[in-house]
């Protein structure tokens, strides 16, 4: 369960610091604009230089803290052990994309959220003895966006019919009336934040050759597999993980970019297909609204 954040508190992998903790932050470092790797280019023989396309790299977030459990030097080793027991767990250190949160509470924002490791935990243990422990960590994300604290979700089914309808007998001309009061589609999905959303797409079988597309952005993901019951298969677009699994292990071919299929901020549509005699397949999509700036 996540912890209860205040005004300058946050949480790194499940470790409260900041305001009220025994761990005090003096100050913290690269929450603003994410540094750039750029293409530029120097042109031969000519002045100026040729801009070339600009990528944002992951943030290192510089903490400058201090654990302060006065006259208890025991309490003190005991906090570091946990900030420093963030780096050991195997199922993070020795698996490749695998992050730790890093949870961030700020004055007249929500929680906001970044993934990364801890790069360093450097303690002085000088006035140990006084329960004062000054430390110096740094946390590196895996990409620039911060993101919100819980997940989003909705679950589509296959071949839904809603918003109206033809009533018999059928005459022409032929014309299609929405129900009264309808205002939503079974794929539209509704993206807070200010930067797209990078969506996780689980398709759960019986069904064959699914095909899911962002109708507004014409893209479109085509899987060739045939997803048993009970089985799935997952379409992971995170910038970090992008891949393709199947439940029980291995790859699945796609047809299509995972690296451009986003869901913009505010409404947009999911639409698939596939074949199912049983139409009790079901679409999963789960995504997190991200913003650029805190």
């Amino acid at each position: 369960m996540l912890a209860s954040l205040t005004d300058f508190q946050h949480d790194l992998g499940g470790v409260v610091i900041g305001a009220g903790t025994p761990i005090s932050i003096a100050t913290m470092e690269g929450l603003g604009r994410a540094s750039v790797r750029t293409g530029d280019v120097d042109p031969p023989h000519a002045d100026g230089v040729w801009l070339g396309a600009d990528y944002y790299s992951g943030r290192t977030i510089r903490i400058d803290a201090a654990i302060k459990t006065p006259g208890d030097p025991a309490a003190a080793l005991d906090v570091l052990a946990a900030l420093e027991r963030l780096h050991e767990d195997p199922a993070v250190r020795l698996t490749g994309g695998a992050t730790t949160a890093l949870r961030l509470r700020f004055p007249g924002r929500d929680v906001r959220v970044v993934f990364g490791r801890l790069r360093k935990a450097e303690a002085n243990l000088t006035q140990l003895v006084h329960g004062w422990v000054p430390i110096d960590l740094e946390f590196l994300t895996a990409d620039p966006l911060f993101y919100a604290d819980r997940e989003e979700q909705v679950q589509l089914p296959l071949g839904v019919i809603v918003g109206g309808g033809f009533t018999a007998p059928v005459t022409a001309p032929i014309l299609v009336t929405p129900v009264a009061g309808s205002t939503a589609r079974p794929g539209w999905v509704f993206v807070e934040g200010a930067a797209p959303a990078w969506p996780v797409l689980r398709i759960t079988g019986p069904c064959a050759h699914p095909a899911v597309t962002h109708v507004e952005s014409g893209q479109v993901l085509r899987l060739d597999a045939v997803i048993d019951p009970g089985d799935w298969v997952e379409i992971d677009t995170r910038p970090t993980w992008r891949s393709v699994l199947r439940k029980g292990g291995g790859s699945v071919p796609v047809t299509g970019r995972l690296d451009t299929f986003s869901l913009p901020p505010g409404r947009s549509e999911i639409r698939w297909s596939a074949v199912d005699p049983t139409n009790t397949a079901r679409l999963t999509v789960t995504w997190r609204p991200a913003w650029p700036t805190l």
